[in-house]
């Protein structure tokens, strides 16, 4: 299963490697694609995609699924 977010704050490497690791962190979660460009993640794994947003919120960047 692949579920995508839309993060926002992310302003350069060390937010991208933040945000990679924030998700990597989470129980489920097989493969992580962060796009510091495109403001995206691409999470691959079964996962609960609200653990996923908290993940990255808690890191200190917005985050919310994208539609």
């Amino acid at each position: 299963m692949t579920t995508e977010l839309i993060v926002s704050g992310m302003t350069c490497g060390h937010c991208q490697t933040a945000v990679t690791k924030a998700l990597k962190g989470v129980p489920g979660v097989e493969q992580v694609d962060v796009n510091l460009t495109d403001g995206r993640a691409q999470v691959q794994g079964q996962v609960d995609p609200q653990a996923l947003v908290a993940a990255v919120k808690e890191e200190g960047y917005g985050a919310q699924l994208r539609p």
